[in-house]
């Protein structure tokens, strides 16, 4: 399995616009970072998780231009931006992309890309033709071209959304809390992919170093790599060097390669 990080930033990115941050300033391209999403490639099957504001410029330089399935874990804006772009990806395959969600998070799709959905003759050239899976009733797992794909329950603040776990690699991001039954599903996984925002502390919002570090030592994953960074965690370079064995900064355009 390879996966391929898209994006690792937070929902506005780094550098962020007129920002004077020195982390907004830096020349490591490793502090530059589109909104998050992976790309899962297996047997010529290629999966994305989200598909944020980025995903047209994430899709060309990673010179990809197929998608056998789309998951999403949630409906906020730096999550689903891009799905208007999936267009090209759809006349290339000439084949409807499926999309997995939870029923809120597709109403949601559906309402703000109505024009998609609707079968008025003046939306038609605009159309994008994709099918849409709900989760809400799925049960432990779902099947996608034959992989077994669970969905993980995750709490973003108050808002419940998700994670998902493909064989032996899981993906969770804008966590601010986990449950029980959702870290039995991946205790002792090979690789985690773990959402963090910054070192100071917070009330509702997604994990700080601290805490996500807290729950990798709970999981206890072989190896750990961390998105949906903001500026404020600080420089790429300084951060890792401060982890713990098995434990990375992601960073745009790492590739994995997973047995």
């Amino acid at each position: 399995m390879k996966i391929t990080f898209l994006g690792t930033g937070n929902s506005q990115g780094i550098p962020i616009i007129g920002s004077n941050h020195p982390v907004c300033l830096s020349k490591n391209p490793k502090d530059k970072r589109l909104r998050s999403s992976v790309l899962i490639e297996k047997n010529k099957k290629c999966f994305l998780i989200d598909c944020g504001p980025d995903f047209r410029y994430q899709m060309l330089r990673s010179h990809h231009s197929k998608l056998d399935a789309i998951f999403i874990t949630h409906e906020h804006q730096d999550h689903i931006g891009g799905l208007d772009d999936i267009r090209p990806i759809y006349f290339n395959m000439n084949s409807p992309i499926p999309i997995y969600g939870l029923r809120r998070v597709l109403k949601n799709i559906k309402k703000r890309f109505f024009y998609i959905f609707s079968s008025e003759k003046k939306y038609k050239t605009s159309k994008i033709y994709i099918s849409i899976h709900e989760l809400d009733n799925s049960k432990d797992f779902f099947f996608v071209e034959n992989f077994k794909i669970f969905p993980l329950s995750i709490w973003h603040g108050h808002l419940p959304i998700l994670g998902f776990r493909i064989e032996n690699f899981a993906y969770i991001t804008d966590a601010s809390s986990i449950p029980i039954e959702t870290i039995k599903n991946i205790k002792g996984i090979d690789v985690l992919v773990l959402n963090v925002l910054r070192k100071v502390p917070k009330n509702i919002y997604p994990f700080t170093l601290n805490e996500s570090l807290n729950t990798i030592q709970i999981i206890r994953p072989k190896k750990t790599y961390l998105t949906h960074i903001s500026h404020m965690l600080g420089f790429h370079e300084k951060i890792e060097i401060k982890l713990p064995k098995n434990v990375y900064l992601a960073y745009d355009g790492l590739i994995i390669n997973q047995k």
